[in-house]
């Protein structure tokens, strides 16, 4: 995905070492991690490898999943990368760790079983906005285009035609993401 790798030169440019922090946490690692300074761990994105596998969600769905978001989140062990936009605050998810691509999958489950009920067609959310509001991005998994959406909605508009071109329209932003 050569707008998310863009996205991440960018990202890291702002900063002097080249390298993004958070808090240090011995429970939750990653192979993102660089080294620890002090009560922080400094870390850039890398390559996953071996990349995680969608055939779980695949399956639970019933559903192929959408090769956009394939390779959004097989690209990249990282933390959140936080942006701005024409509609404002982006917080775009990432993967951390193994671990953390199980509870997305999980989420995401929880997410497709809401959207069948609803009979809305299944989308997958890679990005928070504000975080005081309940609103995400999801890309349409049929369609590949952006979306915002509320939970338990049908989507409120479309954003972007694909999450290319919304990527690289992003102002990246150095700041730690708040909790949603």
């Amino acid at each position: 995905m050569q707008a998310l790798a863009e996205f991440i030169d960018r990202t890291l440019s702002l900063t002097e070492p080249g390298v993004l922090t958070l808090p240090f946490d011995s429970e939750w690692r990653s192979d993102c991690e660089l080294y620890q300074a002090g009560d922080q761990t400094c870390w850039r994105p890398v390559p996953q490898s071996p990349v995680v596998s969608f055939a779980g969600l695949t399956n639970a769905v019933e559903a192929d999943i959408h090769p956009d978001i394939e390779a959004y989140y097989t690209s990249y062990w990282s933390g959140t990368l936080e942006a701005e936009s024409e509609e404002g605050r982006v917080s775009l998810i990432q993967l951390w760790n193994s671990e953390d691509f199980d509870r997305l999958v999980a989420n995401l489950i929880g997410h497709a079983l809401a959207k069948s009920r609803a009979r809305h067609p299944f989308t997958v959310f890679f990005a928070n906005t504000e975080p005081d509001s309940e609103l995400f991005l999801s890309i349409d998994n049929e369609t590949g285009t952006v979306l915002l959406e509320e939970p338990g909605k049908a989507p409120l508009r479309e954003v972007e035609s694909d999450i290319d071109t919304f990527l690289r329209r992003l102002e990246p932003k150095i700041r730690l993401p708040d909790i949603y």
